[in-house]
């Protein structure tokens, strides 16, 4: 019987590892941590959103760091099949909004239990604490792989499942990208993916925990627009985050200077195009039209935006609202519209979700996930340059490329 190692047990490498091993290969999966599993733990706030019930379009629209690279691996390994796996190991799941897939108990724990006796069913050796080191090479293929005491594991294949760099506390610390580097594959320089925007702004810190819900976030640089979302935002100490922030994170990382200088317009009415929004304000002030203009906001914003739209707007705050002139109501139309925000960057690496950049796609072959380099090194997960938004898909990608690399490897070792 031909033999594989895993390195790395997050989903990918698990989901990679069975399926090596239900293709006939002796398959030893390494794992650094003391349990499998520690990231898929925590995703999804404990929860563990493990995929989104779309069809392969979807998937690979919600995947802009390179989606289309999956495309194979979806049409083999889909969401349904994802569905079916956990179902068919005794793991209930439900549906919730956006079509996002949880177990049924809300906990993830119980995804990894369900994988954890997924493998002990399958055959699938367990050494813990272990850490590859170093590949084995023999004429340009691989042939093992050393752990850290300086021992050789001898293997016919080896599937690098290490993730990325993002909570380095899980185990992800970039062993991989050394490991890929060993076997002569480029890295593109790994950047915080899904992870909260600071700002040059300080206001936000005064508003600090306030959620803002159906509003839309457009990513600017100049008059271009990068990228939009709609849905909810969270204003924090050092700036802006929160789920439709974290879906625009991609393109400001993926921009020069890693985002800095762009422009966060806040659209606090998307259901209102401008006229009519302009005609709410009209009645708005009409009822007011006695008050002080501060005072007057109390339909249109929370109590706590207030202050600091009013102090933005330059409108003096007790100046009466009969008395406000055509521009300054144009002032608080245009800003109700697209309140402005200046981002100084992302967050470090360590807080972000997953991590973009990884190993080059183009030394990868998309139907096997095996190196174009080098013989017998194949890759899955978020080692490579694949990241995407919140809403399962990335996990669903970890789930279609383990599954291809795993199967691919054990089929070119018969």
């Amino acid at each position: 019987m031909k033999k594989l190692i895993v390195i790395g047990g997050g989903p990918a490498g698990i989901m990679a590892a069975l399926m090596a091993a239900r293709g006939g290969a002796a398959v030893t999966l390494w794992e650094r941590n003391d349990s499998l599993g520690r990231k898929l733990a925590i995703t999804g706030k404990g929860r563990c959103n493990i995929t989104n019930r779309c069809d392969n379009r979807e998937l690979v629209r919600n995947i802009p760091g390179n989606g289309a690279f999956l495309y194979s691996a979806f049409s083999r390994f889909s969401a349904e099949d994802t569905w079916n796996f956990f179902t068919l190991s005794g793991l209930a799941l439900k549906i919730e909004r956006g079509r996002r897939v949880f177990p049924l108990s809300d906990n993830a724990h119980d995804v990894v239990a369900a994988l954890e006796s997924a493998l002990a069913r399958s055959g699938v050796e367990i050494n813990y604490r272990m850490r590859a080191k170093k590949l084995a090479l023999r004429q340009g293929r691989v042939c093992g792989a050393y752990d850290y005491t300086g021992r050789l594991h001898a293997a016919d294949a080896v599937i690098i499942a290490t993730g990325g760099v993002t909570y380095p506390a899980t185990g992800s610390t970039g062993d991989g990208y050394d490991l890929a580097r060993q076997a002569g594959h480029n890295i593109v320089e790994p950047r915080p993916s899904l992870v909260p925007l600071e700002t040059e702004e300080s206001w936000p810190a005064e508003v600090a925990g306030l959620a803002l819900k159906n509003v839309e976030l457009r990513l600017c640089a100049g008059e271009k627009t990068l990228d939009k979302a709609f849905g909810e935002m969270l204003f924090t100490h050092f700036g802006i985050s929160g789920p439709i922030v974290l879906s625009l994170s991609h393109a400001a990382t993926a921009a020069p200077a890693g985002g800095k200088g762009l422009t966060a317009l806040i659209d606090l009415k998307p259901a209102l195009d401008t006229q009519q929004l302009a005609e709410r304000l009209r009645r708005n002030f009409d009822k007011f039209s006695r008050k002080y203009y501060i005072n007057s906001l109390s339909e249109l914003l929370p109590s706590s935006l207030i202050p600091v739209f009013a102090r933005l707007s330059l409108i003096p705050e007790h100046k009466p609202v009969n008395q406000l002139t055509r521009a300054e109501r144009g002032t608080v139309l245009n800003l109700l519209k697209a309140l402005p925000l200046t981002i100084k960057g992302p967050r470090p690496l360590a807080e972000a979700i997953v991590t973009a950049g990884g190993v080059c796609l183009r030394e990868i072959d998309p139907k096997t996930m095996g190196s174009r380099l080098t013989p017998g090194l194949y890759f899955a997960g978020e080692v490579m340059d694949i990241d995407g938004y919140t809403g399962g898909y990335n996990l669903q990608a970890a789930w279609s490329s383990g599954w291809a690399a795993g199967t691919a490897a054990a089929s070119a070792l018969d």
